[in-house]
């Protein structure tokens, strides 16, 4: 690695250009924190606040935390769960979920993150695909798992609640609540289906001895989509995970170990909300305050506010849901330090509104599954570029390069200023996709560079812009148009809450550019009004030709916006008139 970037001289004072990597497992951090807090809150679920301060919740200390994961470690092996074995978490934030994170590793087995929203067509693949041997999920996500659990590897099935660390006065209420959201089912049972309590119960709180190469075991598998549409596994070594986390404790240079308060509403089982929320979180000492539904803004600002959160990772869609809520203003939510954003662009004028509203950083950062997953990002304290995904973070090295290799298989490094694909090479990049080779070659290439499939630009001073997709790209009469160029410009309409762009079939322009607009609330707009908008801030061939109003977007788990999904709708749409 070089010794000089351009991106080093907009460090901001305080970040190295290289971390070092300690040799260590992931459970280290929370072995290390419980033996320096141990009487520390580590992780808080606050369902509802109660009058006189009271609230219905549920916490673990750092001792709790790390004896109970120790335990459940030794009930997994006394099932035959052994190194390598692949085990599936597929819940909602809670604290029991972190329980189950570190005792899967501490049993030296790889945790395999599972969207507990997931129907039975697209679990089982994913279950397929990792060769998971047992499962970890709500009791009422039970009939979902037994259901495809014949054409899989699943012998196992541990079973948890939603109120199993919830105080016993109002445990009954709570599961009334989620029997009725399906969430709930009394009375489970069948051969190799296990409950949480009963067997941190019975085991001791002593984790089975295993050896560990950090460098090369798996700790995790994170699905990601791919190019064929089927699953693939990331997998991420301890290493990976361990140096992503320690690379973003260099980047807060604000954080203060042992008193940060930790908002994490992304959810755990995905990779960024894994790493920057729960991962982060324990390797500093912090409380880790969990948010089952990251759409209930009503919640979310309310503890923001009562629990006088320090840190809180997000997507857009989370910020842009705090800045139009109406009553915003009625919240004191200048405790919030820093937030970090990913997921998809983070448009300008809603990190500008955040930071009027609660005084903390609200910056933009990049990241994939593949590199576990934080890459770029802007600097907290330092010189934010707005519309930029930021500078790239301690021992990551970021270059564009030509979309396509010349004769020997080689990619042309591009200049500053000039658009190509953005790749990156860390110790965060992933060692490969699971039993996928060919996959795996076309990401990584031979000199250990990933290629994101993401077209970018770098600035003089080493900032990184998205340009786009490249499979996003939309090209009508032949001109390429970038639709987070034109989803910029709506945003900057005075009535747009949201919007996404996406290229749709046109027979004349071969495609044409669609806008999805959702307004704000009490707003009324036309087609008109929002394309004469778009004429005054861009070229022709940009203005979309099409303007659709919703009520909302469909987004994924995370809130990224699907804008496949978008495509996919116009499609049939056309198919459907085409056979009418």
């Amino acid at each position: 690695m070089s010794s000089t970037y351009p991106w080093h001289s907009s460090y901001e004072p305080g970040v190295p250009k290289t971390v070092e990597i300690p040799t260590m497992t992931l459970q280290e951090f929370l072995v290390n924190a419980a033996r320096k807090y141990p009487s520390k809150t580590a992780v808080r679920m606050v369902l509802r606040y109660l009058p006189l301060g009271l609230a219905v919740q549920a916490k673990l200390t750092y001792r709790e935390l790390d004896e109970l994961s120790n335990r459940f470690a030794a009930a997994l092996a006394a099932q035959g769960i052994k190194k390598g074995s692949r085990v599936s978490i597929m819940l909602p934030n809670c604290p029991q979920q972190v329980v189950f994170y570190f005792g899967v590793l501490k049993a030296g087995a790889i945790v395999v993150n599972t969207n507990p929203t997931y129907p039975p067509h697209e679990l089982e693949p994913l279950m397929k695909a990792s060769g998971a041997e047992a499962i970890i999920t709500l009791s009422g996500l039970y009939d979902r798992v037994k259901q495809i659990q014949p054409n899989t590897d699943l012998k196992t099935i541990i079973l948890t609640d939603m109120s199993d660390h919830v105080t016993g006065l109002f445990r009954n209420t709570v599961n009334k609540q989620l029997a009725a959201k399906g969430l709930y089912k009394p009375g489970v049972s069948g051969p190799g289906v296990f409950y949480y309590k009963e067997l941190v119960g019975r085991y001791p709180a002593k984790a089975p001895e295993v050896s560990f190469a950090p460098a090369t075991d798996t700790a995790v598998f994170q699905f990601t989509g791919g190019t064929t549409g089927l699953p693939k596994a990331a997998e991420l070594t301890h290493r990976n995970l361990v140096a992503n986390t320690v690379q973003m404790n260099a980047w807060f240079t604000a954080v203060s170990p042992g008193n940060e308060k930790v908002l994490l509403a992304l959810p755990a089982f995905h990779v960024y909300g894994m790493t920057v929320g729960m991962l982060f979180c324990i390797a500093i000492g912090g409380e880790l305050v969990v948010v089952p539904d990251p759409r209930d803004t009503n919640h979310i600002l309310e503890i923001l506010a009562k629990e006088h959160i320090t840190l809180y990772p997000g997507v857009p869609a989370m910020y842009i849901a705090i800045i139009n809520h109406p009553r915003v203003t009625e919240y004191n939510l200048r405790s919030i330090k820093a937030c970090l954003s990913g997921g998809s662009a983070l448009p300008v004028e809603v990190a500008q509104k955040f930071d009027e509203i609660t005084g903390g950083n609200l910056v933009e950062g990049f990241g994939m599954s593949e590199c576990s997953p934080v890459a770029t990002a802007n600097p907290i304290m330092g010189r934010v570029k707005y519309g930029s995904i930021g500078l790239p973070i301690p021992s990551t090295e970021v270059e564009i390069v030509a979309l396509e290799p010349d004769e020997s298989g080689h990619y042309k490094v591009l200049a500053p200023g000039e658009e190509g694909e953005l790749v990156v090479r860390g110790p965060q990049v992933m060692k490969g996709y699971f039993n996928n080779p060919e996959e795996t070659a076309k990401t990584i290439d031979a000199d250990g560079w990933l290629h994101t499939g993401d077209i970018a630009r770098m600035d003089e001073d080493g900032y990184f812009y998205i340009v786009d997709r490249k499979k996003d790209l939309i090209i009508a009469s032949g001109f390429n148009i970038v639709p987070r160029e034109v989803e910029e410009v709506l945003f900057m309409h005075p009535k747009v809450m949201e919007a996404a762009v996406a290229g749709v079939p046109d027979p004349k322009r071969g495609e044409t550019v669609k806008a999805y607009v959702v307004l704000k609330p009490g707003q009324t707009a036309t087609v008109e009004e929002i394309r004469d908008f778009c004429k005054e801030n861009l070229a022709p061939y940009k203005v979309p030709t099409l303007v659709e109003f919703r009520t909302e977007l469909p987004k994924t788990q995370v809130g990224k916006v699907l804008r496949r999904q978008l495509v996919a709708e116009e499609k049939a749409k056309l198919a459907a008139g085409n056979q009418g």
